[in-house]
Order: C-alpha cells, then sequence, then structure tokens
C-alpha cells in the first residue's frame, strides 16, 4: 500500500510539471510586446518607419455668440429742437443712402429762430457802424470812453447772437448763409448720416417728437463683427489673427470665415470675455443680433505629430510601433492629443520619439502579427 501512494504521488507531480512547463511559453507570449517579421514579411506589408519631428497642430475651440454692430455704424436718429413729424416713407429694412432725406419736421419755432436770426443780422449792420464812428470819436476825444464802451459791449454781444443763431439754424438743417426773408420755412428736412439700412422706427406722422425722442434707428452692416463669448479658462489660448469659422443653428453647412481682431480685457460675471472677429467677406444674409457658433482655430506648437494611421488601438488603449532592429519592432503605449487634418499628436509616452524610428505605414499589419503570434 505504501508502495502504491509513492507512485501516485510522483505521477501527480510529474503531471503539474509538465502543466507548468507548457503554459509558461503562452504567458511569455502575451506579456512580450516584441514583433519579427522576416524580409518577405515586412516588403509584403509595406511597413515603413520614419523619424519623426515636432510640429504645430491646430485645435478648434467651439463657442458662441451673435452678430454685432461697432458704435459708428449704428446711429439713432433725432431732432434737436424736437417738432411735428409731417412726413416720412421709411419702414424697417429699407435702405437709405448717406445724405438723404429721411424725414420732415414742422414747428413753430423753426419759424422763430429764423427771424431772430435775420433780425439779429439787419441790426448788426447798424451796431458795426456806430462802433466804428464811436471808436474813431474816442480815439480824437470827441466822446467819452463810457460812451465808447456801451456802443462796443452792444455791438460783440450782436456778434454772439448771430453766432449762437447761425449754429442753431445748422443744428436743425438750414443752411444760414442761404437763409433771407423770402426763404423763411416752417419745416425742415431730416438727412441720414450714413449709408444703411433702417431697423427701427419709434414715430407717426403727426406726432410730436421731443428732442430726447428717438425717431430712427439705422445700422450699416458693412463692416458688423462676431461677438463670441469666451470662457476665462480658454481666454489664454486666443490672440488677435486666429482663423474663425462661424455658422449658424439653421444652416450649419455655410460656413463664414473670420478673423480675431480684439480680445475684451474685462470678466462678466459668468466669468467670460467679449472676442471681437471681423468677417472675411460681408454676406447680407447676416443680420445684428443673429446668434452664431463660432470655432476658433487655436495653434499648439512644439507637439510630436505623426498620421493617424500610425497609432493602433489595442483594449482601449493607444500604440505605436518603434524600429529596435532589423525586421523587429516594439509596440509602446502612447497617450494621443488633438487631430488635424490626418495628423495626431502624441502627448506623452515612456520612450524617447525623437530618437526612436516609428512604423508610419503598416502599423496595424504588425499588431495583426502579434495577436495572431499569442494566439
Amino acid at each position: 500500500m505504501k508502495y502504491y501512494l509513492i507512485i501516485l504521488a510522483t505521477i501527480f507531480i510529474t503531471s503539474c510539471g509538465n502543466k507548468v512547463a507548457s503554459e509558461d511559453p503562452k504567458e511569455t507570449a502575451l506579456e512580450s510586446n516584441i514583433v519579427q517579421m522576416t524580409d518577405v514579411q515586412q516588403k509584403n506589408s509595406g511597413i515603413t518607419a520614419e523619424r519623426i519631428e515636432k510640429k504645430s497642430i491646430s485645435s478648434l475651440l467651439k463657442v458662441n455668440g451673435v452678430i454685432d454692430v461697432p458704435p459708428q455704424n449704428m446711429v439713432s436718429i433725432s431732432v434737436p429742437l424736437g417738432g411735428y413729424l409731417k412726413s416720412s416713407k421709411l419702414l424697417p429694412g429699407m435702405r437709405v443712402a448717406k445724405g438723404e432725406v429721411i424725414a420732415v419736421m414742422e414747428d413753430q419755432q423753426y419759424i422763430q429762430i429764423q427771424q431772430e436770426y435775420l433780425t439779429a443780422r439787419a441790426n448788426f449792420s447798424y451796431l458795426e457802424s456806430e462802433f466804428n464812428r464811436q471808436k474813431e470819436l474816442n480815439q480824437s476825444k470827441a466822446t467819452s470812453d463810457k460812451s465808447f464802451q456801451k456802443t462796443e459791449a452792444e455791438y460783440k454781444s450782436q456778434q454772439i447772437l448771430i453766432k449762437s443763431l447761425f449754429e442753431k439754424l445748422k443744428l436743425i438743417g438750414i443752411n444760414p448763409e442761404g437763409l433771407n426773408e423770402s426763404s423763411l420755412s416752417r419745416s425742415i428736412n431730416v438727412y441720414s448720416p450714413i449709408d444703411g439700412f433702417v431697423s427701427t422706427v419709434n414715430v407717426n406722422i403727426g406726432k410730436y417728437v421731443n428732442p430726447t425722442e428717438v425717431l430712427f434707428n439705422i445700422v450699416n452692416p458693412t463692416d458688423i463683427h462676431l461677438a463670441l463669448t469666451v470662457f476665462e479658462k480658454d481666454v489664454n489660448k486666443i490672440s488677435n489673427g486666429q482663423k474663425v469659422i462661424a455658422y449658424t443653428n439653421n444652416n450649419p453647412e455655410k460656413r463664414y470665415a473670420a478673423e480675431v481682431i480684439l480680445i475684451g480685457q474685462d470678466l462678466s460675471q459668468e466669468r467670460s470675455v467679449i472676442v471681437h472677429c471681423h468677417f472675411n467677406d460681408y454676406d447680407k444674409a447676416l443680420i445684428p443680433g443673429m446668434f452664431m457658433n463660432g470655432e476658433i482655430e487655436i495653434k499648439n506648437d512644439n507637439a510630436y505629430v505623426i498620421s493617424e494611421n500610425a497609432v493602433v488601438t489595442f483594449e482601449g488603449k493607444h500604440f505605436v510601433f518603434i524600429e529596435r532592429d532589423k525586421n523587429t519592432f516594439e509596440m509602446c503605449e502612447v497617450e494621443s492629443g488633438i487631430s488635424e487634418h490626418g495628423m495626431l499628436e502624441i502627448k506623452s509616452t515612456k520612450v524617447d520619439l525623437g530618437a526612436s524610428k516609428i512604423v508610419v505605414k503598416g502599423a496595424y499589419h504588425l499588431l495583426m502579427k502579434m495577436k495572431n503570434t499569442e494566439e
């Protein structure tokens, strides 16, 4: 019986030893990242290895914004002295030209100002003659200094009155130099100061308008720009001259090219700044106030960049193959970054990419070879 147990123990130990010996090669194969190819296999698979360099690659920062108009291209029309709106044909959306009559106002105060100006100008001729006469008399001591000073004060006061009325007439659109007793008018014309489109109409015929009220708003959209909202964490990525692609939600296929021209310096309560962008080409479909999406091109310098085909994915991780020797390659794990036009940024790796040759063609052939070998 004792002899029988010894035989069984010997058989058990031998079988276990054989099992361990048979499993060791397989475990070694699974842990190995080395792939060896024959000359024929490498030639047929078209494997190519090259040294890579650091280059710049762009990423896209996606933000939102609206179409905006600079202050000099948006004008609110009002009448400095007020009055009644006599006539106007403006409607929202109508185009107007600079210098075009856009409204006619009337009020009795316009007549009064013209009257005061013509009267002051008529009296000035007499006062000017009297001033010159008193000046000569005073120089010859034929009249007192008091009389001359009184005449001089009246003369200068009349000059001031004429000048102030002159400016008031210009302010309401009346040319004082061409005004005479036969050209008095109870109405004045309101002219458009810029080329553009009427955005709002706030009055109707017969309505009295105070000096502070706005009759119309006119916008010149040829210099519209895109105001994008960029959050604080991304502001340091933005600089003047960066390229921007904008599009609307309704028509995302239609792309508008723009460029960053100004970066705001104040953070809002939402911890964001406004970045102003100028469109390369004006499109009348772009209306002030329209919501837009923007993609800002961000440049990342000094990054290792390789073809996307050189990076393989295995078990949820990214790898590249490095040439170690002739027909011998090692699979190394890498962390990928942004991609652009088929090129991929390599952010980190355990090997020195700059000193190694990376397989840029045939990486998937090596991966298949490795998996087949392991199996």
